[in-house]
């Protein structure tokens, strides 16, 4: 299937102020950028034709794959003053960059690649700043099975706080922390059918307009995702990952994995 990311908002706060032009999904994990470490996940379940909705920041994502080194993430020998390697990150990857408007919302960066994903019967989606160890395969079995027009990965609160119960005279009756309540949160993993872009209008939502049209006609499944799943919305998420990366847990990284089952590809 192809794969389409958002790419192109300002993240402002991932932003350290307005001089700040590195865009959010170029911000560093480890030795390579979040985008990467998306595209990687999807690559290692056999899904390796991106679409990549570009906007604000869009030279810096061009320009990292235009002078990409695979030496940086891949072992390699020199031999005779050139490079061998051992394996490849990108090289069996097409990668289309389109620019998608910087103030576009993501409902009208998707209805401007519909061109590109003209004869797909399903195709993914997804925010580029957000790293999982959901099992895309089973994601995607799932959603088929469901005769369902769209898909959204759905999870657990991540909020640290905690709910009060509080009553009109102000006695707390009840304290819960947001994690433990009974309802889920958008993980911002998709997987579409053409039918979204009859909900789509100009300017418009994904989220709000698309999926929630088809919520409303029971025609959205959610896939419920226990596993890990952690956004880098802000300068703290994308310092935890990172921090991850270099004591060595990397749940996300999972190309990493030995092949146990039948749905885990080999990188």
């Amino acid at each position: 299937m192809k794969v389409v990311l958002f790419c192109g908002g300002y993240g402002m706060r991932m932003r350290n102020g307005t001089e700040d032009v590195i865009p959010k999904p170029m911000q560093m994990v480890g030795p390579r950028p979040l985008i990467w470490h998306v595209m990687r996940y999807y690559a290692h379940f056999g899904h390796k034709d991106f679409v990549l909705c570009l906007g604000y920041g869009a030279a810096h994502i061009k320009n990292f794959f235009l002078t990409y080194q695979e030496s940086v993430s891949n072992d390699f020998v020199i031999r005779g003053g050139k490079v061998e390697l051992l394996q490849s990150d990108i090289s069996d990857w097409t990668i289309t960059f389109v620019d998608t408007g910087v103030e576009s919302p993501i409902g009208e960066r998707l209805r401007r690649v519909r061109g590109h994903l003209e004869g797909e019967p399903y195709f993914l989606a997804n925010y580029a700043d957000v790293l999982t160890d959901a099992p895309l395969d089973e994601m995607i079995e799932q959603f088929q099975a469901s005769g369902a027009a769209a898909s959204m990965m759905i999870v657990p609160p991540q909020s640290s706080f905690h709910c009060v119960d509080v009553n009109s005279a102000g006695e707390v009756k009840n304290i819960t922390p947001v994690s433990q309540l009974p309802i889920w949160e958008n993980g911002g993993y998709f997987v579409l059918t053409p039918e979204v872009f009859d909900h789509l209008p100009p300017g418009g939502d994904l989220v709000e307009d698309a999926c929630g049209a088809l919520a409303a006609q029971g025609r959205l499944f959610g896939y419920q995702h226990h596993g890990f799943w952690k956004p880098a919305d802000t300068f703290k998420e994308r310092a935890e990952l990172d921090t991850g990366y270099m004591q060595g847990d990397r749940p996300w990284m999972v190309w990493e994995r030995p092949v146990t089952a039948a749905g885990d590809r080999p990188a």
